[in-house]
């Protein structure tokens, strides 16, 4: 069975913004442990594709990180207190007030 990520086309636009720069060729999704939850999103760049990493389009995420959140949607939001990305993940039985904390 095939991992997917789904990415809004409010993302898709911003990651093709950011990854017009030579050094921010890919934008790096990851999970890490830690955070009040568990775990915790992790959003970067990087100029190179690690050999466990799985490419869609010009975002890219190691396949560990892609078991936890295979199904994911993928957003960026503009609102009043700043723009970021946001990841729903059904997966995810809480999450924090942040955002970028979750539990599975």
């Amino acid at each position: 069975m095939e991992k997917k990520l789904e990415f809004t086309d409010s993302a898709k636009n911003q990651i093709d913004k950011i990854t017009k720069n030579d050094n921010k060729k890919y934008f790096r999704i990851a999970v890490q442990g830690g955070g009040c939850s568990g775990f915790k999103y992790n959003f970067s760049f990087d100029s190179k594709v690690e050999k466990d990493d799985i490419i869609f389009d010009k975002a890219i995420i190691d396949k560990q990180s892609l078991d936890i959140i295979a199904g994911s949607i993928v957003d960026f939001k503009k609102e009043m207190i700043g723009e970021s990305f946001s990841i729903k993940n059904p997966k995810a039985s809480a999450s924090c007030g942040c955002g970028l904390s979750f539990s599975v």
